[in-house]
């Protein structure tokens, strides 16, 4: 697996790009689940395939080099990337996983997204894993995907970088109390240095059909828990830093726009902004910006957070 400081792109995988769509790349027709019990019997289906089904559960969506970084984290004995793609071949052909890639005018993904298929739920149910995935979770858009690839990303960043890394929560869900909603951010990540302690939440921006009224949409609903928070509310015991995750850094200043033009959050607040290739930095200190005015020429400009506990 090639590291991460030497991945050589200036365009994110996980951006949207015009026109693309999803296509199915699992396996067609029906497997039985004494067929999946044969194997489970014999040794084909082991535990290193059931860590597989709980990474995925997890994650919802997620690609097999996110896949095999999580597999090395749990010290999992895994040779290669090739090595784990047979062993999730084996789960797609027995329809306990079955994938997808993104295709458009500009060519073919090239990357595999996996997700749970029914079997797999079953599979899961049987160790008393609590799985909720449903048939219709395969129906998600791009969008939607994408932004889930694009925050486990930042949580396998801070796992694998950070020295101050304590624990991560993907989904996380937060109370809009005035709307009486709630929605799932894309990951939290907790941070312990000494005495110091600050909770991350993430929010992933994509470019996308009717993405700024959707963007907005889940804004304000943040605006309300921000706004309306006092401690204990989500299990926090203090606000967590809000942080959204752009495409790049002209997506950034265009997710920026919409929130100041908008007004779709706080001022009382800050947010800082990042980007998904600042991931790919064998150092995260400085991955952070934020947006602020600049005294002498009275505009806004990015600005590097220098977060200590980071370093």
């Amino acid at each position: 697996m090639v590291e991460d400081e030497k991945i050589e792109t200036t365009v994110s995988p996980f951006a949207i790009r015009e026109g693309e769509i999803k296509v199915f790349d699992g396996k067609d027709g029906y497997v039985s689940i004494n067929q999946i019990i044969r194997k489970i019997n014999l040794g084909q289906i082991n535990d290193l395939h059931f860590e597989i089904l709980n990474i995925v559960n997890k994650f919802e969506f997620v690609t097999s080099r996110q896949i095999y970084q999580l597999l090395l984290e749990k010290n999992f004995e895994i040779k290669s990337q090739d090595k784990l793609t047979n062993k999730l071949d084996q789960l797609v052909k027995s329809k306990i996983l079955t994938r997808y890639y993104f295709s458009s005018e500009k060519g073919q993904g090239a990357y595999r997204v996996y997700c749970l298929e029914k079997m797999g739920k079953y599979l899961l149910n049987s160790r008393e894993i609590d799985c909720n995935w449903q048939p219709t979770d395969n129906t998600k858009t791009v969008q939607m995907i994408k932004k889930r690839l694009a925050g486990n990303q930042v949580l396998l960043a801070y796992k694998r970088k950070v020295s101050s890394f304590a624990d991560y929560v993907v989904k996380p869900e937060i109370i809009a109390k005035s709307a009486k909603k709630s929605l799932k951010a894309h990951g939290l990540v907790k941070l312990e240095k000494g005495n110091m302690k600050i909770n991350l939440l993430f929010e992933v921006a994509r470019r996308g059909e009717n993405w700024k009224e959707l963007f907005e949409k889940r804004m304000r609903l943040y605006k309300d828990f921000y706004n309306n928070f006092v401690p204990g509310d989500c299990g926090f015991i203090s606000l967590p830093q809000f942080i959204l995750v752009c495409e790049d850094d002209l997506h950034a200043v265009e997710v920026f726009k919409e929130v100041v033009t908008k007004n779709s959050f706080s001022d009382k607040y800050k947010i800082y902004f990042t980007t998904d290739l600042k991931q790919n930095d064998a150092s995260l200190t400085k991955s952070l910006i934020e947006f602020a005015v600049d005294p002498a020429t009275g505009k806004y400009r990015a600005f590097n957070v220098d977060l200590k506990i980071l370093g």
